[in-house]
């Protein structure tokens, strides 16, 4: 009789136990691969169309002052896996299997917690889909992070060899990347309904618009706004077959789905009258869209023009799931659903820029004052006025049309003061970093630098890793 109602008492706690993990809201999120900040119809691009991201971002919230922590891809997407940032999680700087031993052997530390890993603990599903580029060799692969299942290019889409894995496995090379965002998003959705009996987090890292940029036979020479406005025209696609796959599964009102990108863009693309772009310290290089979609949670048509960084993604996600992280470490990221429904202020009194290991810039909601010159991208020109990019399509290894953006279709602004140390910038009258204003107010610049000097006794210091020079093969 004992054993009897032990049995029952148990299976009645393992019943609710699994209703309560069945109610946990799914989680996905869309990272986007350098998607500037005016690269979206919602964020005001007059020629790129977009529909169905401008669609979520009507049905849900929009930040416009959502921020990356380096303008550039691994760090960032280090950040999102871990909630810290990159100098605390041991990643400022970009893995390369083609940039030399060095680049080839970096990867995010063993001792970092990601969040499939917090999640997976929790019972979810675990599923990723594109760019990892947190280390490419055993042992750093997302299969061995905390994922269930991976199917993508580890790294960025030019870097060789560009092959694409399952799991650990390589299963295509070359790769046909006119078909990849398709196949990618048939990947995601698949995901979804094979998953949507049980809580899952799914992490879609997308390809586009990173270069080389590639499209479907679909909308090839259709948007009107040259290769790069067809490649978003993949991408809008992309998102849409999230949210279809989430509606005709029954999901829509129990899924928080995210949309942002990784940094600010490359030639071709929009910072949305920012200076600077990727690779820069200016706004143009940090300053990304992001969308928040959660029918019955998030109010539709939603904007908050308050601080956001994208360590948040990783904190607001363990609190909609009431995950908890282990205590032992730092956590910067913060809680910022109130921001995504209701008026909100920022949790965060300043956010940080990093230009590789060493912190760059601060900012709070006006001011932004650059701690080191600002890096600026710079590109040898060759006779005929174009840069050689040494990773450029050949038609044997990177398969992708062989007429990409150079330098003349430069993202952001140009113009402006000459980058310097301690230049401080008002964003609120000169959102686009064009004049020092250090000299009239010398209190601000005191106030930010003796913050960021709190901040910097915890930044280690770290050699940078020597990249050997690339060479075509």
């Amino acid at each position: 009789m004992h054993s009897f109602t032990t049995f029952i008492a148990f299976h009645f706690v393992l019943c609710s136990s699994l209703f309560a993990l069945a109610k946990q809201p799914n989680v996905i999120i869309i990272l986007a691969d350098d998607l500037g900040y005016g690269d979206l119809g919602c964020y005001g691009h007059p020629k790129f169309k977009t529909p169905r991201i401008d669609q979520m971002a009507s049905e849900g919230a929009r930040l416009t002052q959502f921020n990356t922590p380096a303008p550039f891809c691994a760090p960032t997407r280090a950040s999102l896996m871990t909630g810290r940032y990159p100098f605390r999680c041991g990643m400022t700087q970009n893995p390369a299997p083609d940039g030399g031993p060095a680049a080839d052997a970096l990867a995010m530390p063993k001792s970092e917690i990601t969040l499939a890993q917090v999640l997976k603990s929790a019972g979810y599903a675990t599923g990723m889909v594109g760019k990892w580029h947190l280390g490419h060799k055993p042992g750093s692969l997302p299969t061995e992070c905390g994922f269930d299942e991976y199917y993508g290019i580890p790294y960025s889409n030019d870097m060789r060899p560009v092959q694409v894995l399952e799991g650990t496995e390589v299963v295509e090379y070359p790769v046909v990347q006119a078909t990849l965002t398709t196949r990618y998003a048939k990947r995601a959705a698949d995901f979804i309904q094979r998953n949507a009996k049980k809580p899952f987090f799914l992490y879609f890292a997308e390809a586009m618009p990173h270069k080389p940029l590639a499209v479907s036979e679909k909308n090839d020479k259709k948007s009107g706004a040259g290769l790069y406005g067809d490649a978003l025209a993949d991408l809008d696609d992309s998102v849409g077959a999230v949210l279809d796959a989430l509606k005709q599964n029954g999901l829509d009102d129990n899924t928080l789905v995210f949309f942002t990108s990784d940094n600010g863009a490359w030639f071709g693309g929009s910072c949305g009258g920012l200076r600077g772009m990727k690779g820069t310290n200016y706004e143009g290089g940090y300053r990304v869209p992001m969308i928040a979609r959660w029918p019955g949670k998030i109010p539709a048509g939603h904007v908050s023009h308050e601080l956001g960084v994208m360590m948040d993604l990783f904190a607001t996600v363990l609190h909609v799931t009431g995950v908890k992280l282990p205590d032992d470490r730092v956590l910067d990221g913060r809680n910022i659903l109130p921001l995504l429904t209701s008026a909100a202020k920022s949790p965060h009194e300043f956010i940080f820029g990093h230009q590789n290991s060493k912190l760059a810039t601060i900012r709070d909601a006006r001011w932004k004052l650059h701690l080191l010159p600002a890096s600026q991208m710079k590109l040898k020109p060759g006779p005929d006025g174009k840069w050689l990019d040494p990773r450029t399509p050949d038609g044997v290894t990177i398969l992708a049309p062989f007429e990409q953006y150079n330098i003349d279709a430069h993202p952001g602004l140009t113009t402006g003061v000459e980058p310097a140390k301690m230049q401080l910038f008002d964003l609120q009258n000169d959102p686009g970093e064009q004049v020092d204003v250090a000299a009239q107010h010398p209190d601000e610049v005191k106030r930010l630098q003796a913050a960021h000097d709190v901040m910097n006794k915890d930044v280690p210091a770290v050699e940078e890793v020597k990249r050997a020079p690339y060479k075509k093969p």
